[in-house]
């Protein structure tokens, strides 16, 4: 590549790009790089033990011995004899008794001392012996990468507040937060940004004061501490300045005037948690509290890291050709949209349960859904639909990493149970769709291409997905031979990233030639465009999921402060009364909270009432997991679609609004969905209960 081209390149980069995308991208690299040397050094170490046996002793230089392997044992013998008869002469040691020494005694463990000194001599000196210059090479490089991995672990901390601070504001610069409804209107955008302004100056002051409680407070502040504090009060500071920007400076294509009910609905959820939370906070006199539980974040800072990772890899996927590839597989068979739907939504629970969580799911994958629908003929409501619920049916699926929490928390499940079951509740969620798809607005004819036609050209179209495939594997066998990493939920975070920058490299690699050979037939943009692309859309995302993640733990706070669970009964007669209100509590927590915060706060309070009112434990929590997904699907927060429309764009949205039919028909994105998982719903939790209440 010329160097005018580079310099095009590089002067085409907008200011947000170099100082919020390209600082995102590389923090993001570094936890990826930071968890993979973790593997490398344990390899390092298993590599270094087979070279060397003792290797763990020679990871330092050793240290001479300082007692004399030459003592004479007879003349030590008599030095200690005379010893013990001038203690004997002692009249304070008289006081403790007669005190016999028997020389045998003495003569015995002198040996032993001498023994044991020519030992360590001789370790020392094989130790010595094995001091090549090889050996120190390869400490030094496995010294380095343990430096590299415990500097890593020690910022994550760190690396976790700057990127969500950074992307937060992104998201603020670029109107991409979370709200009900977009901003239209000049009331909208006043509204919508004087509120994000009070939000964030309630969000600087509350971090201001829980830094000044913890220095009042006496106890010692470690330097880590003293650091992430002044990171918090730097980020609200900055993002408190980035709003009241966006406010003073409206852009010119709003519309004029505005409803204020309508303008409401457009102020982000972010901020009505924070004024809710830091509201009921400062009344019962802890205004510090938003800030305590901010600061709880960081207690699970590899989590919400690995959720910034897997927005990362769905921004990536929509770089590539691997979805469309996908599809081309389903299309010779003619599919009815509402068929080809359900199809991606049973395909889509696979990478869910890596994911851990539906929404980060849907902000990750939901555009490449969405479009490959449309592309396919389904229609808008339908696209809509099935994308909301793209990761409604894989967190009960190994392995899922919400289900590993939920072990972890609640000793009485553990995850063999949990994901036995959870398969059984798949197929349930997943036939229901089928049936609802299939039966409610079905609008095409259930009809499929021959399979004499349809097979042959299903395996044409296999063939390009191939190399893909070559690709992915051969990314997956470096981590299991090289580095002893299997795929799992603990892995995935570290290993999808590297996954989908192989994708992309391949398809640099062989798309350029292609372009090269066709012309301009070949659509390649260049893996530092793709890339750059991927990192712009994570941004966005990234500041507003993890700040609205982060507000849901300050509004869980409220509700365990405020005590609400209290004001039910600790244990039902009926387990049949205590299910109806397990359901209608935890459907309301889905609606507010997260799935990580609400399973930690369900976990302290609700699952208690449950067992004691004689819920299986088991059956209580697949029943936990199909409501949170009801909750994130229902109105009037309805998470999912939020997070559909945040990835889709606004105008396909409104488009599917603005469409006539029947009610169902007007509202089906909507409606599909509640009856899907509704049902399941009632299934999951009642029709257990006939069987052993």
């Amino acid at each position: 590549m010329s160097a005018t081209v580079m310099t095009q390149r590089t002067a085409a980069r907008t200011g947000l790009e170099w100082f919020s995308s390209l600082p995102a991208c590389l923090l993001l690299l570094l936890v990826v790089i930071s968890s993979t040397s973790s593997d490398i050094h344990n390899q390092m170490l298993r590599g270094g033990e087979q070279l060397w046996s003792g290797y763990y002793k020679l990871r330092s230089d050793p240290v001479e011995p300082g007692c004399n392997p030459n003592r004479d044992i007879d003349t030590e013998v008599e030095r200690k004899l005379a010893d013990s008869r001038k203690a004997a002469d002692d009249p304070l040691m008289g006081l403790l008794g007669e005190q016999t020494v028997n020389p045998a005694d003495v003569r015995a463990a002198v040996e032993n001392a001498v023994a044991l000194c020519r030992e360590k001599h001789a370790d020392y000196a094989s130790l010595q012996g094995q001091m090549t210059p090889g050996l120190k090479a390869y400490r030094a490089v496995e010294g380095f990468v343990a430096d590299l991995i415990a500097l890593g672990l020690t910022s994550q901390r760190y690396i976790l507040v700057v990127l969500v601070m950074l992307c937060a504001a992104t998201a603020t610069l670029t109107r991409h937060h979370i709200a009900m409804r977009a901003i239209e209107t000049r009331l909208d955008y006043t509204l919508s940004y004087f509120l994000q302004t009070v939000a964030n100056v309630m969000l600087l002051g509350s971090s201001l004061l829980y830094r000044q409680t913890s220095h009042d407070a006496g106890s010692d502040i470690t330097l880590e501490r003293e650091i992430l504090h002044d990171l918090w009060i730097a980020g609200f500071l900055a993002l408190t300045m980035v709003s009241l920007y966006r406010l003073a400076r409206p852009p010119a294509d709003l519309k004029p005037g505005g409803d204020l009910v309508k303008a409401g609905l457009a102020v982000p959820l972010y901020t009505g948690m924070c004024l809710i939370s830091g509201t009921y906070f400062a009344v019962v006199g802890h205004a510090a509290g938003i800030g305590v539980y901010l600061d709880k974040m960081m207690e699970l800072s590899d989590m919400f890291l690995n959720v910034a990772l897997y927005v990362w890899v769905g921004m990536m996927l929509k770089q590539t050709r691997l979805a469309t590839l996908v599809f081309n597989v389903f299309r010779p068979w003619r599919m009815p949209p509402e068929m080809l739907a359900v199809v991606a939504v049973i395909v889509a629970a696979v990478p869910t349960a890596y994911t851990g969580a539906s929404g980060i799911f849907v902000i990750a994958a939901g555009a490449v859904i969405y479009s490959e629908l449309r592309a396919a003929g389904a229609r808008r409501h339908l696209a809509l639909a099935a994308t909301a619920m793209s990761g409604s049916l894989g967190v009960v699926l190994r392995p899922c990493l919400l289900v590993v929490v939920i072990a972890y928390l609640n000793r009485e499940v553990t995850t063999d149970d949990l994901f036995g079951w959870g398969v059984w509740v798949f197929l349930l969620t997943a036939v229901l769709f089928l049936a609802i798809s299939l039966s409610a607005n079905r609008q095409s004819p259930l009809k499929l291409a021959p399979a004499g036609e349809a097979l042959p050209a299903m395996l044409r179209q296999l063939v390009p997905l191939v190399p893909y495939v070559l690709v992915i594997a051969g990314v997956v066998l470096f981590y299991r031979w090289a580095l002893d990493v299997g795929m799992d939920e603990f892995s995935a975070p570290r290993i999808l990233p590297v996954i989908m920058l192989a994708i992309l490299v391949y398809e640099h690699i062989t798309l350029k030639r292609a372009r090269h050979a066709d012309g301009d037939r070949v659509n390649h943009q260049g893996i530092e465009r793709s890339i750059r692309g991927a990192t712009n859309d994570t941004t966005s995302e990234i500041g507003a999921l993890l700040l609205l993640l982060g507000l849901s733990v300050s509004i869980g706070g409220v509700i365990e402060r405020a005590e609400i669970m209290s004001l039910f009964p600790q244990s039902f007669a009926s387990p049949w009364a205590a299910m109806v209100l397990m359901v209608l509590v935890l459907v309301v927590l889905g609606m507010i909270m997260d799935a990580f915060g609400a399973v930690i706060l369900v976990s302290a309070t609700v699952a208690s009432i449950a067992y004691s009112s004689g819920i299986n434990p088991i059956h209580f929590w697949m029943t936990t997991l199909v409501a949170f997904e009801l909750g994130y699907l229902s109105p009037p927060v309805a998470l999912n679609h939020l997070l559909t429309r945040q990835v889709v764009g606004e105008a396909e949205v409104s488009a599917a609004m603005a469409q006539t039919g029947t009610f169902y028909q007007r509202h089906e994105r909507i409606i599909m969905p509640l009856i899907v998982m509704g049902i399941a719903l009632l299934l999951v939790a009642f029709v257990p209960l006939a069987f052993y209440a």
